[in-house]
């Protein structure tokens, strides 16, 4: 018999109280009354969607900062917090969670498209195990539920507060976290092996796509056709599931019954999730029969540039000053704007050649690296969700009374 099965059938043989979350903490919203310039040169930190979004842990060492001034009135993330994404394009990437798992003095502040949750009282669920048993399928399922939309999905609150999670002795909880903590620190040992390789690509990549001035330059709209006009958002109610890709700003959403682009095509994010970490563009490459909402830009091959050597050379381009709006957007007139240099062909198919090569190395989830992260991670998921699942304890009647 394992640790955990001991502790669990000496502190929990009849099972594990369940809770709502409205019953267990308080839930606030972030920051208030901020425009863009708040966010330039900023005087405290402030804690990002993407990195809720990308962490189990909130990363406190961020460089994302928001300018707060004396006696401001804001929202502060403090140690045990439970912070989820307020909205995305699908329901499945709503609310998702990050833990402030560390104690710090410093003010953190947390931007207005993210909620948080404060328990009432830290001694009943472990920060360390919150990190986990929110992201967790059951858990998971239900936070889906409460959002809802057409072609954006927001996350109601009120809805949130009905998920209910399981409350296991903090023993358990503990010998819970031990178990998935080595699950993710062999995963974060070959995440960080990659991370390297990627590094090294990009300095490839960087390297080759550098021009002097004995290169042409021309407008994006001079060496693409852009297709916009061709496309259309189809509502989550009325899409019929089916084989064909349905892609957004950030990727692929759904898939659906049918397709309106059929070829090998580059998107770029158009609002929403435009811009990544480093000021460049969302791009994604799709080849094949295709459907594309109108949250992200179209774009085909003209002759004399190579589609894919334009895939490459977006994802160098600094695009921060060309987005704007609550919602991040990069219109498609600032697009066709972006100078683009045009080496001979010879030149557009070596750098290709290479950067393919070095792609598959670090993207390719069917060989090397990315094959073995991704065997882990579903390695760690299948055991995450046979450890957070609890027999309930069935409550007294007297006990149910109270809560009614």
């Amino acid at each position: 018999m394992s640790k955990l099965e001991e502790l669990i059938k000496e502190l929990c043989p009849d099972g594990v109280e369940y809770k709502m979350l409205g019953e267990i903490g308080t839930f606030y919203g972030g920051l208030t009354g901020k425009s863009k310039e708040d966010f330039k040169d900023g005087n405290a930190k402030f804690i990002s969607y993407v990195n809720v979004f990308n962490n189990l842990s909130i990363d406190i060492n961020t460089s994302d900062t928001v300018n707060i001034a004396d006696g401001e009135h804001q929202n502060t993330i403090q140690y045990g917090d439970i912070i989820f994404t307020g909205s995305s394009e699908t329901p499945n990437e709503c609310g998702m969670s990050s833990v402030l798992t560390l104690k710090t003095d410093e003010a953190l502040y947390l931007n207005s498209f993210c909620f948080g949750l404060r328990l009432n009282n830290l001694d009943i669920l472990l920060p360390e195990f919150a990190k986990y048993i929110f992201r967790c399928h059951s858990v998971r399922k239900q936070i889906i539920k409460t959002a809802s939309g057409v072609t954006r999905f927001n996350v109601s609150k009120k809805k949130m507060e009905r998920v209910t999670i399981p409350i296991p002795p903090l023993a358990v909880q503990e010998e819970i976290v031990r178990i998935l903590d080595n699950f993710t620190e062999l995963t974060a040992e070959l995440t960080a092996e990659l991370t390297a390789r990627k590094k090294q690509y990009e300095y490839y990549r960087d390297e080759l796509l550098t021009f002097g001035e004995d290169v042409k330059w021309k407008r994006l709209e001079e060496c693409c056709k852009i297709l916009d006009g061709q496309r259309k958002p189809i509502a989550k109610s009325a899409r019929i599931f089916g084989e064909y890709p349905y892609y957004g700003a950030n990727g692929i959403q759904d898939y659906v019954d049918s397709y309106i682009f059929d070829g090998r095509f580059v998107l770029v994010g158009e609002d929403g999730s435009v811009i990544t970490e480093t000021g460049t563009p969302i791009v994604n490459w799709a080849i094949g029969k295709i459907w594309v909402n109108n949250h992200a830009h179209i774009i085909s091959e003209k002759n004399g540039v190579l589609l894919r050597y334009l895939y490459y050379y977006l994802q160098i381009i600094d695009i921060t000053s060309l987005v704007h709006g609550n919602i991040p957007k990069l219109t498609q007139g600032d697009l066709k704007n972006l100078s683009i240099p045009i080496p001979p062909m010879p030149v557009q198919e070596k750098i290709v050649d290479i950067l393919d090569r070095f792609d598959r190395l670090c993207n390719d989830i069917s060989e090397g690296l990315p094959a073995e992260i991704e065997a882990r991670k579903k390695q760690y998921e299948y055991y995450r969700d046979k450890l957070l699942t609890f027999k309930e304890l069935k409550k007294e009647p007297q006990d149910e009374q109270q809560y009614v």
